[in-house]
Protein backbone atom coordinates (compact mmCIF):
# COMPACT_ATOMS: atom_id res chain seq x y z
CA UNK A 1 0.00 0.00 0.00
CA UNK A 2 1.06 3.13 -0.67
CA UNK A 3 -0.35 5.30 2.31
CA UNK A 4 -1.14 4.51 5.94
CA UNK A 5 -2.62 5.82 8.28
CA UNK A 6 -1.03 8.19 11.08
CA UNK A 7 -1.66 9.76 14.95
CA UNK A 8 -0.39 13.30 14.69
CA UNK A 9 -0.35 16.16 17.23
CA UNK A 10 -2.94 18.64 17.22
CA UNK A 11 -2.57 21.83 18.07
CA UNK A 12 -5.11 21.34 21.19
CA UNK A 13 -3.05 18.95 22.11
CA UNK A 14 0.35 21.39 21.99
CA UNK A 15 -1.17 23.99 24.32
CA UNK A 16 -2.37 21.50 27.07
CA UNK A 17 1.38 20.46 26.81
CA UNK A 18 2.46 23.70 26.95
CA UNK A 19 0.15 25.06 29.54
CA UNK A 20 0.76 21.45 31.73
CA UNK A 21 5.14 22.30 31.62
CA UNK A 22 4.59 25.74 32.33
CA UNK A 23 2.37 24.88 35.12
CA UNK A 24 4.80 22.39 36.68
CA UNK A 25 7.74 25.08 35.81
CA UNK A 26 5.85 27.36 38.13
CA UNK A 27 5.12 25.13 40.93
CA UNK A 28 9.19 24.26 41.00
CA UNK A 29 10.32 27.93 40.49
CA UNK A 30 12.24 27.28 37.66
CA UNK A 31 11.59 29.39 34.50
CA UNK A 32 11.68 27.08 31.64
CA UNK A 33 12.46 26.83 27.99
CA UNK A 34 9.92 24.64 26.33
CA UNK A 35 9.94 23.24 22.56
CA UNK A 36 7.01 20.23 21.03
CA UNK A 37 7.94 18.88 17.81
CA UNK A 38 6.38 16.33 15.71
CA UNK A 39 7.84 12.92 14.92
CA UNK A 40 9.51 14.81 11.57
CA UNK A 41 11.05 17.30 14.13
CA UNK A 42 9.59 19.87 13.11
CA UNK A 43 8.31 22.52 16.02
CA UNK A 44 4.93 23.19 16.93
CA UNK A 45 5.19 25.50 19.37
CA UNK A 46 7.23 26.99 22.34
CA UNK A 47 7.38 29.31 24.65
CA UNK A 48 10.39 31.02 26.89
CA UNK A 49 9.16 31.57 30.23
CA UNK A 50 10.12 35.12 32.17
CA UNK A 51 13.64 34.77 33.50
CA UNK A 52 14.11 31.53 31.77
CA UNK A 53 17.84 31.22 30.03
CA UNK A 54 17.83 32.55 26.15
CA UNK A 55 20.09 30.24 25.01
CA UNK A 56 17.95 27.27 26.25
CA UNK A 57 15.33 28.00 24.00
CA UNK A 58 17.73 26.48 21.07
CA UNK A 59 19.16 23.23 23.45
CA UNK A 60 15.29 22.77 24.44
CA UNK A 61 14.68 22.70 20.69
CA UNK A 62 17.67 20.24 20.16
CA UNK A 63 16.68 18.03 22.84
CA UNK A 64 13.13 17.65 21.25
CA UNK A 65 14.43 16.82 17.64
CA UNK A 66 16.36 14.45 19.37
CA UNK A 67 13.88 12.62 21.07
CA UNK A 68 11.91 12.45 18.28
CA UNK A 69 14.59 11.44 15.68
CA UNK A 70 15.86 8.42 18.18
CA UNK A 71 12.65 7.39 19.62
CA UNK A 72 14.04 7.76 22.80
CA UNK A 73 15.42 10.19 25.82
CA UNK A 74 17.91 12.24 25.09
CA UNK A 75 20.24 12.02 27.31
CA UNK A 76 19.47 8.14 26.04
CA UNK A 77 22.90 8.78 23.86
CA UNK A 78 25.54 7.15 25.29
CA UNK A 79 28.40 9.39 26.82
CA UNK A 80 30.99 8.45 24.84
CA UNK A 81 29.25 9.43 21.61
CA UNK A 82 27.37 12.76 22.57
CA UNK A 83 30.30 14.90 20.81
CA UNK A 84 31.01 13.44 18.27
CA UNK A 85 27.21 12.52 17.17
CA UNK A 86 27.01 16.93 17.88
CA UNK A 87 29.79 17.38 15.77
CA UNK A 88 28.44 15.22 12.95
CA UNK A 89 25.33 16.75 12.91
CA UNK A 90 26.39 20.54 13.24
CA UNK A 91 24.78 20.34 16.54
CA UNK A 92 21.61 18.96 15.48
CA UNK A 93 21.98 16.10 18.39
CA UNK A 94 22.32 16.57 21.78
CA UNK A 95 22.55 13.86 24.43
CA UNK A 96 21.70 16.80 27.22
CA UNK A 97 18.79 15.85 29.57
CA UNK A 98 15.59 17.21 29.00
CA UNK A 99 14.17 15.66 25.76
CA UNK A 100 11.40 13.16 25.63
CA UNK A 101 9.80 11.34 23.08
CA UNK A 102 6.09 11.57 23.23
CA UNK A 103 4.34 8.44 22.54
CA UNK A 104 0.45 7.85 22.45
CA UNK A 105 -0.69 4.16 21.81
CA UNK A 106 3.03 2.72 21.02
CA UNK A 107 3.64 5.28 18.50
CA UNK A 108 6.37 7.67 18.61
CA UNK A 109 4.48 11.06 17.18
CA UNK A 110 6.65 13.69 18.51
CA UNK A 111 9.11 14.99 21.39
CA UNK A 112 9.72 17.78 23.83
CA UNK A 113 12.59 19.31 24.49
CA UNK A 114 12.90 21.61 28.04
CA UNK A 115 15.37 23.66 29.04
CA UNK A 116 17.15 26.06 31.86
CA UNK A 117 17.22 23.93 34.79
CA UNK A 118 18.81 20.75 35.92
CA UNK A 119 18.41 17.46 33.59
CA UNK A 120 16.23 16.61 36.11
CA UNK A 121 14.05 19.60 36.70
CA UNK A 122 14.04 19.70 32.46
CA UNK A 123 12.47 16.00 33.02
CA UNK A 124 10.17 16.76 35.68
CA UNK A 125 8.56 19.21 33.51
CA UNK A 126 8.47 17.13 30.22
CA UNK A 127 7.00 14.34 32.12
CA UNK A 128 4.05 16.54 33.56
CA UNK A 129 3.28 18.25 29.52
CA UNK A 130 3.13 14.21 28.53
CA UNK A 131 1.06 13.36 31.51
CA UNK A 132 -1.38 16.02 30.65
CA UNK A 133 -2.31 14.54 27.04
CA UNK A 134 -2.00 10.80 28.57
CA UNK A 135 1.36 10.03 26.46
CA UNK A 136 3.48 7.44 28.02
CA UNK A 137 6.08 9.21 30.52
CA UNK A 138 8.87 7.45 32.27
CA UNK A 139 11.37 6.40 28.75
Amino acid sequence: MHVENSLVLTHGAVLTMLQAAVSRAEEMGQPQCIVIVDASGVALGQIRMSGAKFLSLKSAETKARTAASIRAASDAIPEQVGLYIAAATDNAVTRLGGGLPIYIDGTCIGGIGVGSGTPEQDKDVAGAALAAIGAKVGL
